[in-house]
């Protein structure tokens, strides 16, 4: 995954998750309005309860903590010692006795509010006072624990749906990569072959041109070529359709890696004399055995010694020797060499390289060469790596693979 597909990830996970804590932050507001309704409601419920219940008492003594009463009867009026300043209501108390009909009100007095029912029952009047205090903090306190719940389960509902988002959209990333790396293995793979099939599809024509009698040779050596570039190509596509399915395991054989290299650095013998660049095939003139695909490895030899053409000034060396257990493929060039730090992110898709011949300062990009190389020695339980040139200068890059025993 590129640093854009990185990019494009983190912003697609954060819009779903901030969708998911926006609806469980809406969720829970009308979760949190419904219970506060409801306490709300059972709490006017149980004050009319306690005010009905208050006034049949007999004594103002006989109330409940936080209920005054007061009794206006025949003997006069009855007040409970404790009663709060500003209690009794002397005008709710004298409507209702001149008019007997039943007044109930919120009155704040002191800073507490209280709700006061006074009604004529039984010949006496009775006015009841009770102190709202404990009931409002009471609500005060489940709506702090509302909001406070509310936050706490929208930030972890973010987190949450953060962590699900990028669980969930991974394997669509994932796809999406591999697709845009099969398109890109491709397109790099494939510009090889053709361009040499091109070259000797135009040295057939031609050889036709001016076919004599002494030209068939030539011809018909020209179209074997092709049709062996043809054939290369359908491998190579087969390889990659394999390379792009995880769940696909390229068919391993024995093979000779000594006899690969040769033939390699035979289909590129001409792109080397074109160049005016020395390209030999050094090492171990005895099989080295390994098991491997041979298309996945023909085109590690091929993005190899590629590259190296791409870079070297006049010679590059295909070596290939056995080194205890393990097969080595030293690919050398004499070119300026890789640039300082890059031995650990040569190998990156797009990774940038070594200066170029005519401009020290410059830079190129290695593309997918090295890049495949390192996928193909991986699925064959190999590494990869650059190493010091032996002659102070130029570039090295080193295969190792398990070699067969």
């Amino acid at each position: 995954m590129n640093p854009h597909d990185g990019t494009e990830l983190r912003r697609a996970s954060l819009r779903l998750a901030a969708q998911f804590a926006a609806l469980i932050v809406v969720l829970f507001a009308i979760l949190g309005g419904v219970v506060f309704a409801i306490v709300q409601a059972s709490q006017g419920e149980s004050i009319e309860r306690t005010l009905r219940d208050a006034s049949v008492i007999d004594s103002p003594m006989d109330a409940p903590s936080g209920v005054f009463v007061a009794i206006v009867g025949e003997d006069g009026v009855q007040l409970p010692p404790d009663l709060p300043a500003g209690l009794p209501d002397e005008s709710a108390l004298h409507d209702v006795v001149t008019t007997g009909r039943t007044v109930q009100q919120n009155t704040t007095i002191d800073g507490q509010t209280y709700v006061i029912r006074t009604a004529r029952d039984n010949g006496r009047v009775t006015q009841v006072a009770v102190n709202l205090h404990e009931s409002q903090e009471e609500l005060r306190r489940l709506g702090t624990a509302l909001v406070v719940s509310g936050v706490i389960a929208a930030v972890a509902a973010s987190l949450i749906a953060l962590w699900m988002a990028r669980r969930a959209m991974r394997p669509l990333v994932d796809a999406l990569t591999l697709q845009r790396r099969f398109v890109m293995d491709a397109s790099h793979e494939l510009r090889t072959p053709l361009t040499l099939l091109s070259t000797r599809a135009q040295l057939v024509r031609r050889r036709l041109a001016s076919m004599d009698s002494g030209s068939v040779t030539g011809v018909v050596a020209g179209l074997d070529e092709i049709v062996q570039d043809s054939k290369a190509l359908s491998e190579i596509l087969e390889d990659l359709l394999i390379a792009a399915d995880p769940r696909e395991m390229a068919q391993k054989i024995h093979l000779d890696l000594a006899a690969l290299a040769d033939e390699s650095v035979n289909s590129l013998q001409s792109n080397a004399d074109g160049r005016a660049i020395t390209l030999r095939r050094i090492g171990s003139t005895h099989p080295v055995l390994i098991t491997g695909a041979p298309v996945s490895l023909q085109r590690l030899f091929t993005a190899l010694i590629t590259n190296a053409l791409d870079h070297a000034t006049s010679a590059v060396d295909v070596e290939v020797t056995v080194q205890e257990h393990e097969a080595l493929i030293r690919v050398m060039d004499d070119g300026p060499g890789f640039a300082s730090g890059m031995d650990t992110h040569a190998f990156e898709r797009f990774a940038t390289s070594r200066p170029t011949n005519n401009d020290e300062q410059r830079t190129r990009n290695y593309g997918l060469g090295l890049a495949l190389v390192a996928e193909v020695a991986t699925r064959h339980r190999g590494t990869v790596s650059v190493e010091d040139s032996r002659l102070g200068h130029g570039a090295v890059v080193t295969v190792r693979l398990p070699a067969d025993s």
